[in-house]
């Protein structure tokens, strides 16, 4: 039995007639005979009988519609609860990024979120996952900030998506690196160099790759480190050059960024999430504060910043 069955059957009790219920509810009187007839086998006793030309229910028909009047009831609050819910402006979000990106995002998200009262909570955590991974972190979390490459395959339909950034990567090298009077570098100026890049999985190593193919040389990974502020302390301390990115990174007074021209080296960051978490009003301000925040980053050098 279902509601709209439970329904007609209290819709019967008061009118008599299928066709005074059909008419009440905007629908055929065979469609609600098929209904009554799918409700009786799922109940041992008769719920109808005749009288005449009226249908009336029998007793257990009664007893029935009387619980049907508590079930419409439950369900009637049910659903304001979930309308009170999706509308509410100060629910709980949670955001997930990955490092770099929680570290540019997360600061931005909190101050702008805590100047208004009655404005959503965020709830924050960091994953740091290969890329194929993001999409399924949606199922935990209302928002996740992910990364790919600019010319890596979109993500999968089961996601909707807002880019938020366009970020270029960077090579990183010590200040006093001879490649840092270079305004720009080739595949070929940074092809010999020893390269502190990511783990296998992640989307940064298709760059390394594109580099090793653009010079037809097998480069020198000295290292493997994810996290962008570690890797910018070793690149400093001369354990080799790195890819870092341009905006979501704080500036490292020992390191030099310099663009990479020949390769495709820019990364996208975007918000996933489930289409229908953006049903919740919080949840649709948490992604307007990212979009103002992803501005506020990739403009940041206008304050007085070099760009490299």
């Amino acid at each position: 039995m279902d509601e709209r069955q439970l329904r007609i059957l209290r819709e019967l009790g008061e009118l008599g007639s299928v066709t005074a219920v059909a008419e009440a509810l905007l629908v055929t009187p065979s469609a609600i005979s098929q209904q009554l007839r799918l409700l009786q086998r799922a109940i041992p006793v008769p719920l109808t009988e005749r009288q005449g030309r009226r249908l009336v229910l029998t007793d257990a028909g009664q007893a029935l519609a009387g619980a049907a009047v508590e079930v419409e009831t439950a369900l009637a609050r049910a659903r304001h609860a979930v309308e009170e819910f999706v509308g509410r402006p100060d629910g709980e979000v949670s955001v997930a990024a990955f490092h770099s990106a929680g570290a540019a995002f997360f600061p931005l998200l909190l101050k702008a979120l805590a100047a208004t009262p009655g404005r959503p909570v965020a709830r924050l955590a960091d994953e740091d996952v290969p890329q194929e991974d993001f999409p399924r972190l949606t199922r935990e979390y209302d928002i996740v900030l992910a990364h790919r490459l600019d010319h890596a395959p979109p993500w999968p339909h089961t996601v909707a998506t807002t880019t938020l950034l366009r970020e270029p990567l960077d090579v990183a090298m010590p200040a006093d690196h001879p490649l840092a009077a270079k305004r720009r570098v080739t595949p070929r100026d940074v092809a010999d160099e020893p390269w502190i890049t990511v783990h296998e999985g992640f989307p940064v190593l298709a760059v390394i790759e594109a580099i090793a193919a653009a010079t037809g040389r097998r480069l020198h990974l000295a290292h493997r480190i994810n996290e962008f502020a570690v890797v910018a302390e070793v690149v400093a301390a001369g354990g080799g050059i790195a890819l870092m990115p341009r905006w979501t990174m704080r500036p490292h007074p020992a390191l030099a960024l310099r663009p990479l021209s020949g390769v495709q080296a820019r990364r996208h960051i975007d918000a996933l999430y489930r289409p229908e978490r953006t049903a919740r009003t919080a949840v649709r301000t948490v992604l307007t504060e990212l979009r103002r925040a992803a501005r506020s980053i990739q403009n940041r050098d206008s304050d007085g910043e070099e760009t490299p």
